[in-house]
Parts: structure tokens; sequence; C-alpha cells
């Protein structure tokens, strides 16, 4: 059983909904990514989302994009993600890691390191699953069996225009968890129905085995706490990255606690009723 699906069944167990923050390597800054990580891991979070910066990230919208330029201009790039993986597992072996990014970057890495060598290296640093925005289902079978080959977990997009036939798609060679883009547009776009949300997670759950998480949109606990009566986990992006964006690098991390905190207490306010 991999990290992740021991995590989901371990809260699954506990009546509990993972919670899933997504930060930028190397922003808002390089050294400190590591140290972030572990704050979120200390207020709550069950998995996180390490974004590998891109210059052309297709499905973020401002705020994720300005974090990848950022992280992008400090020289951050696939190679360094591995290594703060690798600081981050140096003092927790526990909390999974996914890396979310596009396939640029991945295909960029094998070129220069030889085939295979980005899904070697990858869980030799600890990753435990991949979001590749631009990977479809139909085009990544190879990469998902080697994937599961190394330990690693696929994780796929589904979005509200998603068929059903394409959702088929995405249970057949999905492994971990399925991340339900709430609403239509790119990161950190408002206007977050959640009704629609809970009435669009039965039809992914009649072809998608594994956990469904849901994101984009979600800022609040309020909003956080609402989505977490439907769906197994909440994915927290934009808003998280727009708190770090600001601190100072004493303080980084202890606002990514804090903030995981918040969101965590709302999570399981149900387990006190």
């Amino acid at each position: 059983m991999s990290r992740i699906a021991a995590t989901f069944a371990a809260l699954q167990a506990a009546r509990r909904q993972a919670l899933i923050p997504y930060i930028c390597c190397g922003d808002p800054f390089p050294d400190a990514t590591p140290a972030v990580m572990q704050a979120l891991a200390n207020g709550g979070a069950d998995v996180i989302e390490l974004g590998v910066p891109f210059s052309d990230p297709m499905a973020d919208g401002p705020v994720i994009q300005k974090a990848s330029e950022r992280a992008l201009a400090r020289g951050i790039g696939l190679p360094q993600v591995l290594d703060a993986v690798r600081a981050f597992r140096a003092g927790n072996s526990s909390t999974p890691v996914v890396l979310m990014g596009y396939a640029n970057p991945i295909e960029r890495y094998d070129q220069r390191a030889g085939a295979g060598a980005f899904i070697r290296d990858a869980a030799a640093a600890g990753v435990d699953g991949v979001l590749v925005v631009d990977y479809p289902p139909e085009e990544c079978e190879t990469f998902a069996a080697q994937l599961k080959a190394a330990g690693l977990d696929l994780i796929f997009l589904l979005a509200p225009t998603s068929t059903d036939t394409r959702i088929a798609a995405v249970g057949r060679i999905a492994s971990g968890y399925v991340y339900y883009v709430s609403l239509k547009g790119v990161t950190g776009a408002g206007h977050l129905d959640t009704a629609a949300v809970a009435a669009m997670l039965p039809r992914i759950r009649a072809h998608v085995q594994v956990p469904v998480g849901v994101g984009f949109g979600i800022r609040d606990a309020a909003t956080a706490q609402a989505l977490g009566k439907v769906a197994d986990a909440i994915v927290i992006g934009s808003r998280l990255v727009q708190i770090l964006e600001v601190e100072t690098r004493d303080n980084v991390a202890a606002a990514a606690r804090a903030f995981m905190a918040e969101i965590r207490n709302a999570l399981d306010a149900h387990l006190k009723e």
C-alpha cells in the first residue's frame, strides 16, 4: 500500500477528510521550502502538493503564476524540487508528497539525465505521487505503469466539463486520489458553488475507486468545512500562496502552520458534535 493510500485509509477509519495544501517550491524563500512543508504537516496537512515551477502554467491563475515566476527567477527547477523533498524527508517519513506541475520539466529532466530518470530520482527522494496537468489519461498509460512499478501514484484532474467517458478513462489508471477542479477557470478563481460540487461527486465515484479531492476556489475554513461534508479531501493552494508571499523569512513557516490549523479545525469540527 502506498503512503497516500495508507493515509486515506487511516483518515477514512477516523471519519476525517484529508487536508491537502499546495505550495510552489522555492517560493517565497528557496531555503524555506522544507521547513514550510513540515509546518504544514504540523498544522494538520495530510498530503502536501509541491508545485514544480514552470514558465507556462496554463491551469494556474495569477497568484500561482507569479509564485512560479519568482521561484524560476531564483533558480528553482525540478532538481531543486527533488532536493527539497529529500530535505523534508530527513525529518518526516510519514506525510505523502505529490509533485504537481506540467509535462515539460519532467520530459526535459529525462532528456538530460536519461530515460526513466525522473521516476527513479523522484522515488529515491521520497516523492509519493505525481500530478501532471497536461498528461491526459489516454496518453500516459505507460507512464502510469512505470510510476506504479516504482511505488508512486499518478493523480489526475477532473473538471465540471468532464464527460462520463473521460471520468471512466481516468478511473481506469488513476491511483492515490483524483483532484476534482470545482469550477471552470484557473486556480484561485471565485464563485465556488458547493451544491454543484456535491451533485458532481456521485458521477465521479461511479467510475473512480480512489478518493476524490476537491480544489480550486477554496479560500477559507467555512468553504473547506462545507465541501468536507461531501469530498474525501480538500485542496487549498492560491490562498496559502498569498498568505506566504507577504511573510518574512523568520515567520513564513509559522504562518503556514497557523493557516493549516485553522482549516484542520474546521474540517474536524464534526467529530466534536
